[in-house]
């Protein structure tokens, strides 16, 4: 089924042009193939007709009888308690994020920066050191391998110091 959402009655909906941008209303009634009665109880969206380009519709429907009045769609906004599933949202969490980034000031953002700039200096000393040990285990390139003489330990190398010294008699 490739629609999940569909115009209906009680299915809400976001506005996304004129002057209640933003908020959330109810599809109430179907008015034609282009427009649609909403009312938005919660949102101070009074009832009236609106165009469905200017809608965006959620996963959210609402059961009331269709050309419901207000109250009753008021009483089935807050029985199904649509807004709190729509701030628990991602589409809502999303909107609000891009609002809060909207109002950051020129020194916001600089520290914003700093921060992004920081946290990804920590990151990149950590992955290389975890890099560098995963290369000393052998285990950078999958399984770990044994070391070529079996299980016993290279003897240490004799240093400049150690070969020219001279022997006691």
């Amino acid at each position: 089924m490739p629609f999940q959402r569909f115009v209906e009655t009680g299915r809400v909906a976001l506005i996304s042009d004129g002057p209640n941008r933003g908020k959330l209303v109810s599809i109430v009634d179907v008015i034609d193939q282009t427009r649609v009665l909403v009312d938005g109880p919660t949102s101070n969206v009074p009832r009236g007709q609106i165009r469905l380009n200017q809608l965006h519709l959620t996963k959210f429907r609402i059961k009331f009888p269709f050309t419901a009045s207000t109250r009753v769609v008021r009483k089935a906004w807050s029985d199904a308690k649509v807004d709190e599933k729509w701030s628990e949202s991602v589409w809502a969490k999303k909107i609000a994020s891009k609002e809060k980034r909207a109002q950051l000031t020129d020194f916001d953002r600089f520290k914003l920066r700093r921060a992004r700039s920081r946290r990804n200096h920590i990151r990149t000393a950590t992955f290389l050191a975890l890099r560098k040990s995963a290369s000393r285990n052998g285990t950078l390139y999958g399984k770990k391998k044994m070391a070529k003489g079996g299980d016993k330990p290279k003897p240490a190398k004799k240093g400049k110091a150690q070969k020219e010294a001279p022997k006691k008699k």
